[in-house]
């Protein structure tokens, strides 16, 4: 039997075996996917039973998403611009580190049928998955990319990285048609105190989190009649292609999914 894993620190929100292991039995494919917190200590032993073909795959989760890239042999694409991954999988004995994440972000703005082209766009949070969300919204051509991170130095070095990024100060609400949640700060139920008041009418409110399905963050978007989302779509669609990097299947998205993600 093959074995799947999603690591990460903290690690128990996350719902990727039930819709993995939902997947794998829906196509009769003989393995089983399971979640394990670790230590960053301990990320190069766990990566190489890859190489040892222990494990057949793994899913990086936060906060090891560029810590992991060290111990790879070989990046994709998106996972090489956006220093970023989130799979990894053995490749002609090499292991190779893809990012789905900038799939799975595209895909879900497609499907809220929200044109995002040549929207203002303002990030909160500068590591994990923004990389991921950054490389994806230029991919999308919108017209300017801010971002703000608790601490300043985090989104600084973003800058570097994608050197048309817009860094403000933690607390500051510039105009924006689009707001993305890219922090933690919602896992726990804790709230982002910024003042949004006087933002206007018809934001979109999105959250990368989707466990819990509204963060506070959203209720205050919903509050002041703002379109909200949170991360379940992006969640889905990025295992959808993790699903097939693994598998060569693409596993079908429908309501029953939705349905068995909404019952935690």
């Amino acid at each position: 039997m093959k074995k799947y894993f999603v690591i990460g620190n903290p690690i128990d929100h996350s719902l990727s075996p039930k819709l993995h292991n939902y997947w794998l039995k829906e196509n009769n494919i003989d393995a089983i996917y399971d979640k394990r917190k670790i230590d960053e200590k301990d990320l190069k032993n766990f990566i190489y039973k890859v190489k040892e073909k222990k494990i057949n795959g793994i899913n990086v989760t936060v906060p090891f998403k560029k810590a992991v890239i060290p111990y790879l042999d070989k990046l994709s694409l998106e996972a090489e611009q956006t220093q970023s991954v989130n799979t990894i999988i053995l490749n002609n004995d090499k292991l190779v580190g893809h990012n789905t994440d900038v799939a799975g972000f595209i895909k879900a703005i497609e499907s809220l049928n929200f044109n995002i082209e040549n929207k203002k766009i303002f990030i909160l949070g500068a590591g994990g998955v923004a990389p991921s969300l950054i490389f994806a919204l230029n991919k999308m051509s919108v017209l300017e990319i801010i971002v703000s991170n608790r601490t300043r130095q985090r989104a600084d070095n973003l800058q570097k990285q994608f050197n048309t990024l817009k860094i403000i100060d933690w607390g500051e609400v510039p105009d924006f048609d689009v707001i993305i949640n890219a922090t933690s700060l919602g896992l726990k139920n804790e709230s982002i105190n910024f003042d949004f008041s006087n933002i206007g009418q018809n934001k979109l409110f999105f959250d990368v989190i989707y466990n819990p399905a509204e963060t506070n963050f959203l209720k205050i978007g919903a509050k002041l009649g703002h379109k909200t989302e949170n991360g379940k779509l992006m969640f889905v669609y990025q295992a959808f292609e993790a699903f097939n990097i693994w598998h060569q299947m693409e596993p079908e998205i429908n309501h029953k999914i939705l349905k068995l993600l909404s019952n935690d």
